[in-house]
């Protein structure tokens, strides 16, 4: 089955071509959030190496969430459109879930973190076997010093990875931590393949109507109308 995987949640956007698990090609770029101007290029380029269109593929996956809300809405609605013309099915998986993927060759506790600014991350904690993982928690967003107490409760050493790495590190107190390599710390659209894939086998494939994004919380935007009307009730 060949499948084309994207993420754009973070800084980091990263686009990705397999044969069921076997990585054909993976583009990823940290440049910013200009993802609206990339992952496109970028598919096409993915696509052009092999002579592959569009067409051709059996599975479009994305990281549906969380992240920043531009990058979530710009990959999901991507991959939605790519969907909608060709009639494919599709599955959205949590960044989360895909960002520990990226370690899951190193057996033990996994706790991928992501940037949610006011002084939030959004995490999840995952255990690895050595060939594959289980989520022990849900997707949430709090703060690094209830992430250190949870995590501390474990009793063991810990592998971060995501873009809230250099923040989370420096903050923690209780919990020990196992240091990432820096190319296993960013998005990989081929681990969300691989997640895609996994979910696809269980039967939990999309369409183009049902895949949504997921943000845990409200916008900056929804946040501060929410208040303006508060105030004014007042």
């Amino acid at each position: 089955m060949k499948i084309l995987a994207l993420d754009s949640t973070a800084i980091a956007a990263s686009v990705a071509l397999t044969e069921n698990e076997s990585l054909l090609a993976e583009y990823t770029v940290l440049n910013g959030n200009t993802h609206s101007e990339t992952l496109l290029p970028m598919i096409k380029s993915a696509l052009g190496t092999f002579g592959t269109e569009a067409r051709d593929i059996e599975l479009f996956a994305v990281s549906e969430g969380p992240g920043s809300f531009t990058g979530v809405r710009i990959g999901v609605a991507t991959v939605k459109g790519l969907a909608f013309d060709s009639k494919t099915p599709c599955v959205g998986v949590s960044t989360l879930e895909a960002l520990a993927y990226n370690l899951v060759g190193s057996a033990g506790l996994i706790c991928p973190v992501m940037n949610a600014r006011r002084s939030q991350v959004y995490t999840a904690i995952f255990r690895s076997d050595g060939e594959s993982i289980t989520r022990l928690t849900e997707d949430c967003a709090i703060s690094i010093a209830e992430l250190d107490e949870l995590l501390a409760e474990y009793g063991e050493p810990v592998r971060f990875c995501g873009d809230g790495y250099d923040i989370t590190l420096p903050e923690l107190k209780k919990c020990e931590y196992i240091p990432t390599p820096v190319r296993l710390r960013s998005q990989s659209a081929y681990s969300v393949a691989v997640c895609a894939l996994r979910k696809y086998n269980d039967g939990k494939a999309q369409n183009d109507a049902s895949l949504v994004a997921t943000y845990l919380r409200p916008s900056q935007a929804e946040r501060e109308l929410a208040e303006k009307n508060k105030a004014s009730v007042k």
